[in-house]
């Protein structure tokens, strides 16, 4: 009492018609791609961004009172992390927004 084997076979067949896309495909070599891009992006300026932040937060809490009195090291990391954090979603975004549009328009010239 089982499924008969062609009504198996055929059920098997139209399942896979419908399964994910295989990693071979260009459109999925292409998001990879343009997911690593992004990435890289956002670490590259996630780096200058701290970097940036980070001199002037900790001469600032150094020399301005102010900073010094109420400016602890949990804080002074939280400056810099927010900058860098900042930055690298920032820049990952654009860098994923520009790889689609390019795609989109790609595909827009392919049609007409």
């Amino acid at each position: 009492m089982g499924i008969p084997a062609d009504l198996r076979d055929a059920w098997a067949s139209k399942r896979k018609s419908f399964a994910i896309a295989s990693p071979n495909e260009p459109a999925v070599l292409h998001s990879k791609s343009s997911v690593r891009e992004a990435v890289q992006s956002g670490i590259k300026t996630a780096l200058i961004a701290g970097a940036v932040a980070a001199v002037p937060t900790l001469v600032g809490c150094r020399v301005i009172p102010w900073a010094k009195a109420n400016l602890n090291y949990t804080a002074q990391a939280l400056i810099i992390s927010a900058a860098s954090i900042a930055g690298f979603f920032i820049a990952a975004d654009q860098t994923i927004l520009e790889s689609a549009r390019e795609n989109s328009f790609q595909k827009y010239d392919k049609t007409t």
